[in-house]
């Protein structure tokens, strides 16, 4: 073959490969160069409000809720029958030195029961021994743990009329300052089955079906438990009490009620003094 025919040869190979690496190239496109994704950055969570419970609020609760620390029963009006009437909301106090502290624990939940039945005198009204002559008491509530992670940081102080042992005065209409007049004191002051250091003895509203009454106290004072010596003497004092209002001062009886160790923790801190009803 001559050069020339070479030559021409040549060309027409290279003719041939550039059309089919053409077509090639056209039937299949490159793929693509890969991109990174770019990430969605998540919002953080919405902290949700927790609401504190209303101020000024009644409820119908059982003796077991009433006792309970934590309660999540709804309000009703005050004007129909309930059990319990809110009278004080407050913040806890559970952060110490920079710390959280968990709800339940010891020092918060010591702070509210502190602090309830401190309030309590001037919601019901009446004097300190009128208080103490009386079925009404202090009962308090705290967030449960899973609202106290939400943001739940509020207590609660009810205002509940015991009818006994276990059980509550149905009430209508509001506990504020009932104390302060006669009529009052009387509804709910308290009385006794019995003699206070009887087996069966039991506390019952003076209201009620009763044969002992709670005449007077008399105060220990603070501070650390003083020891039962001191308890016993104290006590001699309700005599003096049960004489001034017996119907007969050479004939009549009377007993004192004074606290123990375990009472006073609880803040049982006078001798409650007591007579028959039949001897006033």
């Amino acid at each position: 073959m001559s050069s020339r025919a070479r030559s021409a040869l040549a060309a027409a190979v290279g003719l041939l490969l550039a059309t089919t690496l053409g077509a090639c190239s056209d039937d299949e496109p490159a793929e693509p160069a890969p991109t990174t994704p770019t990430a969605t950055p998540t919002p953080p969570p919405a902290a949700t409000a927790v609401p504190a419970p209303s101020a000024d609020a009644c409820y119908r609760l059982s003796y077991r809720q009433a006792v309970s620390p934590t309660n999540g029963a709804r309000a009703v009006p005050c004007r129909r029958p309930h059990t319990a009437e809110t009278f004080a909301v407050g913040e806890l106090d559970n952060v110490v030195a920079g710390h959280l502290l968990a709800v339940d624990s010891e020092r918060v939940q010591t702070a509210v029961a502190t602090t309830c039945p401190e309030r309590l005198g001037d919601f019901v009204g009446g004097s300190l021994d009128d208080q103490r002559l009386s079925m009404l008491r202090a009962v308090w509530f705290t967030p449960s743990l899973e609202r106290s992670a939400a943001g739940a940081s509020w207590f609660r102080c009810d205002v509940v009329a015991s009818a006994g042992a276990e059980s509550l005065i149905e009430l209508t209409g509001s506990l504020r300052q009932v104390l302060d007049d006669e009529e009052g004191r009387e509804r709910y002051a308290m009385c006794g089955t019995t003699s206070p250091d009887a087996d069966d003895f039991e506390r019952v509203p003076c209201a009620g079906e009763h044969s002992w009454r709670a005449i007077s106290v008399v105060d220990l004072g603070d501070g650390e438990f003083p020891g039962r010596d001191a308890v016993t003497d104290a006590a001699a004092g309700c005599e003096d009490d049960a004489e001034a209002q017996a119907s007969d001062a050479l004939d009549y009886r009377w007993s004192a009620e004074g606290p123990n160790a375990e009472q006073w923790a609880t803040g049982q801190t006078f001798v409650r003094c007591w007579m028959p009803e039949a001897d006033r």
